[in-house]
């Protein structure tokens, strides 16, 4: 289970302020995958990232009861100036995951060959990419946050991602955002949607589809 206790999330720029969560109570129930929704704006990003603790709110409370993930494919943890070896290693640390096992995977997985021992502040896009979701997957989580599915390589890397993907969610849930309804439709059986500063849950993916669409209208 996922609690969000009065959280209140803002931004101060030039002496603007953006509110993105504004004392928001709610809770994400285990055994269920969430799509959440909103306008460009809404703070669709920010929230996943308050719920897998890479920000924090300016009060409240975030409370994780399962393993959550970081947002699929996200490479902001690693550090720039390490290997991906070097990178790979301290994750797994982090996340208390066996090292050889996380590294044997990421390398096989990834497909960047001897560039595992290269800084990645020198790897391109692509590789970068798949690096990440190559991380993604190596360690089990039973919460996985998606901020959009993205493809990744071509298309036989982008269909062992999706392969990996499936395989990992058989025994976990998802909190995911995308534009894609569709996408939406096949992965989530309830929705969120994000309006004003406030999270609106509702306990049909379909409902929720549809309040969002009446916004975005």
């Amino acid at each position: 289970m996922i609690e969000l206790d009065s959280v209140f999330k803002f931004y101060r720029n030039a002496g603007f302020v953006k509110i993105v969560l504004d004392h928001v109570t709610t809770r994400f129930e285990p055994g269920r995958s969430y799509g959440l929704m909103g306008v460009n704006g809404a703070g669709k990003s920010t929230t996943m990232r308050l719920i897998a603790g890479t920000e924090l709110p300016n009060s409240g409370r975030v409370t994780r009861g399962v393993r959550v993930s970081w947002p699929l494919g996200f490479s902001g943890g690693f550090h720039p100036l390490m290997t991906g070896r070097e990178n790979v290693k301290f994750v797994a640390r982090a996340y208390g995951a066996d090292i050889a096992k996380t590294l044997d995977f990421v390398e096989d997985f990834s497909e960047i060959g001897d560039y595992i021992d290269v800084a990645i502040n020198t790897y391109s896009s692509g590789m970068m990419s798949r690096l990440s979701f190559g991380m993604s997957m190596a360690i089990e989580f039973e919460c996985y946050l998606v901020d959009e599915i993205t493809a990744v390589g071509d298309a036989r890397f982008q269909e062992k991602c999706r392969l990996a993907f499936e395989a990992r969610r058989k025994n976990a849930d998802l909190i995911m955002i995308s534009h894609s309804m569709e996408t939406i439709k096949s992965y989530c059986d309830r929705g969120v949607v994000l309006v004003d500063g406030q999270m609106i849950l509702f306990t049909s993916v379909e409902g929720a589809i549809g309040a969002y669409q009446r916004l975005n209208r």
